[in-house]
């Protein structure tokens, strides 16, 4: 056992160690400041919207339909977009992809900056239909795929786990500073963080990926050029990526995932205050648990545990205790019930990680974005689909015309969805490693 532990530990200081710790690090630090902004704005801008929308009233249903309208578009359309900006990152680099992506996250927060006028409204939600399209998940993979490329194999895991650490403790940290900083310093303050990001980015990051050779093209015309031909490829790469068993696999377990994940967060909120009477403070209190949890899981926990089982244990992991937090929610009876199931954070953050280093592991060295934006385009079909199916069934369960008396079924159904990914996970062998450029492939 002691011998077990030098191990882990020793592993953990080889990653510590590894030649390409600073290029990780340059990479982190524009993430955790981007979150941080992100999510500091995020409590304001509905109370601003409804304020100016529906002055006097205090529930304000046309500013929740135009954020429920914004919402669904960008998540439409992200659908497509999204495996087209991981290719273009393989193919002109990350740096200037994670330029394009995080600065599109300024523009909409600058407008309130400004004025906070109707008409700035309507084009706030407009720009910030774009942000979302173009950034919202976008950033992640690319960042997974910039990882990829200075990461040996053996430590992607821990490193990928260090990206969702990160990012998570962003948001903490966010939400935290919402509390304390009164809410009309939050956009000014937001904005140079915003812009700091980018900036960082353009100074410090170095590029990893082997880019294309520099044409007169703008980045508008290489985007949008050969449209035809662009799909054609992503619709040829995705046919030999699926056919393959270990990666269809591991798609198919972050679709099945991300549906009940999606799904229960959609409407966690609602069935805490409803079935277990839990005021919003309690709620909230709760949930940043759940987010202390997963950061001290993602960053600490996981390179440990990934020198001793790999990461297909670790997926295992994560998935049963996903699955285990759903039903701990769905079939709580009393108030302290839902902090045991927080504690389960430490074990579900374990997923992401995991899945975004087999899908690494499984695809070769020019093709990591393009792997990483197929698993964004899968997850956000899930996130699409799942609130639309969850909302309902929880309104109804909750409601006095539910068929029989389990409120949270809805969470059950989610459970159940999840081990449905757990057993799909279980024959996958993520050792398999994919040396093949696709471009080859589709040439023979």
């Amino acid at each position: 056992m002691e011998s077990k532990l030098m191990e882990s530990l020793q592993g953990m200081r080889d990653l510590i160690m590894f030649r390409n710790i600073k290029l990780l690090l340059h990479l982190l630090v524009p993430l955790f400041v981007h979150g941080i902004a992100h999510e500091m704005s995020s409590p304001f801008l509905m109370e601003v919207i409804s304020h100016v929308l529906c002055p006097g009233e205090s529930i304000c249903s046309y500013a929740l339909y135009l954020n429920s309208l914004q919402k669904t578009l960008a998540g439409l359309l992200m659908i497509p977009v999204l495996p087209i900006l991981c290719e273009l990152s393989d193919e002109y680099g990350r740096k200037p992809l994670l330029l394009l992506t995080m600065s599109t996250s300024i523009f909409p927060i600058v407008l309130l900056a400004i004025n906070k006028s109707r008409a700035f409204i309507y084009a706030y939600f407009a720009l910030r239909c774009l942000s979302y399209i173009l950034s919202l998940r976008s950033v992640f993979c690319i960042a997974i795929a910039y990882a990829a490329d200075v990461v040996e194999d053996d430590k992607k895991v821990a490193a990928f786990s260090w990206i969702t650490g990160v990012m998570s403790a962003s948001y903490v940290l966010g939400s935290l500073l919402a509390k304390f900083i009164p809410g009309k310093y939050i956009f000014e303050l937001s904005i140079p963080l915003l812009i700091m990001s980018p900036l960082f980015i353009q100074l410090f990051v170095a590029e990893t990926a082997r880019r294309a050779p520099m044409t007169k093209q703008s980045l508008w015309s290489i985007f949008f050029k050969s449209i035809r031909e662009r799909y054609s490829s992503i619709k040829c790469a995705a046919a030999v990526i699926f056919t393959k068993p270990n990666l269809r696999g591991i798609y198919l377990v972050s679709f099945f995932y991300e549906f009940g994940m999606s799904g229960i967060s959609s409407v966690l909120l609602f069935y805490m205050k409803d079935a277990l009477k839990l005021n919003g403070s309690k709620v909230s209190e709760t949930l940043m648990i759940v987010q202390v949890g997963s950061v001290c899981s993602q960053m600490l926990i996981v390179p440990v545990i990934n020198t001793l089982t790999g990461e297909k244990a670790i997926l295992s992991m994560g998935l049963l205790a996903s699955v285990t937090y759903a039903f701990f929610y769905s079939m709580a009876w009393a108030t302290w019930l839902p902090y045991i199931s927080v504690s389960l954070g430490l074990a579900y953050g374990f997923v992401k990680p995991s899945i975004c280093a087999i899908i690494s592991r499984a695809s070769s060295s020019n093709d990591q974005g393009r792997a990483q934006g197929f698993l964004a385009a899968v997850d956000s079909i899930a996130g699409f689909v799942s609130p639309l199916i969850m909302t309902p069934l929880t309104q109804w369960f909750l409601s006095n015309k539910a068929p029989f008396d389990c409120k949270g079924f809805s969470l059950i159904c989610a459970a159940f969805v999840m081990m449905v990914a757990l057993f799909v996970a279980m024959p996958l062998k993520p050792e398999t490693t994919w040396n093949h450029d696709l471009k080859v492939v589709l040439l023979t």
